[in-house]
């Protein structure tokens, strides 16, 4: 099941019985600081859920898989997620993994 922002959203509302302009203020507020920060190029912890981590990769040979030429790939970030060991002995609790 995917979790959209719209049902995010609802579940706060629910949680926090507090309108839906605020509950869509909060939600945006929290997800702009997490894109902020890692757009930054740092790393961000949520303590008992992970740590979203920016890591360099560099330039590397690749292939246009429709045309098969070879080319190169250039460096760029990407963002990587660690679960917490909390997290996982949850999940693996619960029988998801």
């Amino acid at each position: 099941m995917t979790l959209t922002k719209s049902q995010l959203i609802e579940s706060v509302q629910q949680r926090l019985d507090l309108p839906r302009k605020a509950c869509s203020d909060l939600v945006e507020s929290l997800l702009e600081i997490i894109k902020q920060t890692l757009a930054d190029g740092e790393d961000l912890l949520i303590s008992g859920f992970g740590k979203f981590c920016v890591k360099e990769k560099q330039e590397r040979r690749g292939r246009n898989p429709q045309t098969g030429e070879n080319l190169m790939l250039g460096s760029r970030r990407v963002v990587i997620f660690k679960c917490s060991g909390v997290m996982r002995d949850k999940m693996d609790r619960n029988g998801t993994i």
